[in-house]
């Protein structure tokens, strides 16, 4: 073989190992942003259509395990009624750490606008960051309260069994993270 021909094969090779390399990533791209997509519509479709709301308002984010919820008398005339929460953080998302006990505090107004929380139930919750007071509560009542199989990794949705990961990466993508 010339030369010359042996100059335009490793050319042809060269381009055809480019051209892949471009479709390859191409591919790569459309991939991620139908991802993207589809973790989007799958959040709205979940969590309703202000789900980008809810998870930016909330201070902490997290699939977690109800294990304690007793109401609170109020050491004053002052001070306001309040129910006790333990949760274990099963996945953190924001604003909490995996396997933290988690005890917040929430206003018995507040409590009644919301599904009661019982030990044992599973939930992917969205609290609002605490208030000087030092209480808290789901984001938007029973929005910021979603219920979650009993592995905890599942939402428990009419139209779909969505996993937990998937609804992570949009809200992390919503709140810029």
């Amino acid at each position: 073989m010339s030369a010359s021909r042996r100059f335009l094969t490793a050319a042809l090779v060269c381009l055809a190992v480019s051209a892949l390399s471009v479709l390859a990533a191409a591919q790569s791209a459309a991939a991620q942003s139908a991802s993207a997509q589809s973790d989007d519509a799958l959040a709205e479709q979940v969590l309703g259509p202000q789900w980008q709301q809810l998870s930016r308002r909330a201070g902490m984010v997290f699939a977690g395990t109800v294990l304690r919820a007793a109401p609170q008398t109020p050491q004053t005339d002052r001070a306001p009624s309040t129910v006790e929460l333990s949760l274990r953080v099963d996945r953190a998302i924001a604003g909490v750490q995996a396997g933290q006990i988690l005890t917040i505090h929430e206003w018995m107004g507040a409590w009644s606008r919301h599904r009661p929380m019982r030990p044992g139930d599973h939930l992917l919750l969205f609290l609002y960051p605490p208030s000087r007071l030092g209480l808290t509560s789901p984001v938007g009542g029973s929005l910021g309260q979603i219920a979650l199989d009993a592995s905890g990794q599942r939402v428990l949705h009419p139209a779909t069994h969505t996993p937990i990961s998937q609804l992570e990466r949009a809200i992390r993508a919503a709140r810029g993270e």
